[in-house]
């Protein structure tokens, strides 16, 4: 029988299955390593101390956990790597719509309430592992932003009929604008406003800047962002002062030791265990603090730990890792096929940025506590699921960059 000849690929198909950015892949496995190696390092004392039923004095509990999902997400930003990044622009809506859905799911009796706080939803709805719905929504208020927005030198502007004042008016709105970011000003509101009432107030930060990365790299008018920014700065700190719980960690940032053996404690003792670092650090494995005296080094304060084991150098070393990561995440932008692929990876890299920059701020008291993570150092499987996957989008838009023409 004979074979059916193999068809021709087409020139989408063909740019799909260029190399991926070895030197961002690299990167990005390093830290990754890196984070798993300190994160068993910063969690097995807690682990081997907890008697709960769900751990049950196990050392290697967390790593185990945590190596499980750092495979998958692995598996997962490969297969999303492969796909071409083009199919985003059509699912841009749908998936906004299943982020809005979720969010508002948090808010339901089937959200998860943790530390006061109700931000997640088991992955299965009733039991398993919990995740967050906002970090489904920072990535989906991104690709929809880029989606509109890599379309915008080649829409028309709106015409209205100058014969009635509120036509006038419009056209006005037009020419300055105002009416080209209303669907965006919506779309924000909506998401923003879901994730206040959480409350979730490092989300909603980390949203608008996202947003507002994608909105800036498209050319919108520098005043919107004035305008706008000052507005939203004023909103966020009359929310900050009229929020009990926000103004008592204003509070707090500004003299931890005020309630040394209360909510000042973590803060102090993360501010101890950098300072005992000194230049080249204890050794692996050999940090005080985590014996019980930072609580869940594990999670958001899993860097003081690696600047107590591994020194001053070591922790500049890590900040170099992200640094490098971030800037090489820029250049595959500006070198990006299109600019929905440049807006996305702007949109996905700022959000690495930020995270890291306020994780960092919050563990040196630099700024108040946010209750955010280290991207690929703290504890959370299915939140370094999402941001592998996140990589994987970057990946498979590095593997469409045209290779630089030969003289």
């Amino acid at each position: 029988m004979a074979r059916k000849p193999k068809r021709d690929l087409t020139m989408e198909e063909q740019l799909a299955r260029g190399p991926v950015d070895l030197p961002f892949l690299m990167i990005l496995m390093l830290l990754v390593g890196i984070g798993l190696i300190m994160m068993f390092s910063a969690s097995y004392a807690s682990a081997y101390y907890d008697s709960s039923a769900s751990v049950q004095n196990n050392p290697l509990y967390y790593i185990q956990r945590q190596g499980l999902f750092a495979a998958a997400g692995i598996v997962c930003m490969y297969i999303i790597s492969k796909i071409n990044y083009q199919i985003l622009r059509p699912l841009s809506i749908p998936l906004l719509m299943v982020a809005i859905f979720l969010l508002v799911l948090v808010l339901t009796p089937l959200g998860v309430e943790i530390n006061g706080a109700q931000r997640w939803l088991y992955t299965f709805l009733l039991r398993g592992p919990t995740f967050q719905p906002s970090e489904i929504a920072k990535v989906a208020v991104i690709i929809f932003f880029a989606a509109r927005l890599s379309k915008r030198d080649t829409e028309k502007k709106k015409r209205f009929t100058r014969r009635t004042s509120l036509g006038r008016f419009l056209n006005w709105l037009e020419k300055i604008g105002f009416l080209e970011l209303v669907p965006y000003g919506v779309v924000l509101a909506v998401v923003l406003g879901l994730v206040l009432l959480e409350p979730h107030m490092s989300g909603t930060i980390l949203i608008m800047v996202g947003a507002a990365a994608v909105l800036f790299v498209s050319g919108i008018d520098l005043k919107w962002f004035i305008g706008l920014g000052s507005l939203a700065a004023a909103g966020l700190t009359a929310i900050i002062f009229a929020t009990d719980y926000m103004t008592a960690r204003i509070n707090l940032w500004m003299n931890p030791w005020s309630d040394p053996r209360g909510d000042g404690y973590q803060t102090i003792q993360s501010l101890y265990a950098i300072a005992s670092g000194g230049l080249l650090g204890r050794g692996l494995g050999n940090s005080m603090q985590k014996f019980l005296y930072i609580p869940e080094p594990e999670n958001d304060f899993v860097f003081p730990i690696v600047v107590e084991e591994l020194g001053l150098v070591g922790g500049l070393l890590v900040l170099l890792l992200f640094a490098l990561l971030i800037l090489r995440g820029y250049w595959l932008a500006l070198h990006a096929r299109d600019k929905f692929g440049m807006l996305t990876i702007v949109g996905i890299i700022t959000l690495l940025a930020v995270q890291v920059f306020l994780n960092i701020g919050v563990v040196t008291n630099l700024i108040p506590n946010t209750g955010i993570s280290l991207p690929f150092f703290s504890y959370g499987g299915t939140a370094l699921m999402i941001q592998l996957a996140e990589m994987g989008v970057v990946l498979g838009i590095s593997r469409q960059i045209p290779a630089p023409k030969k003289d």
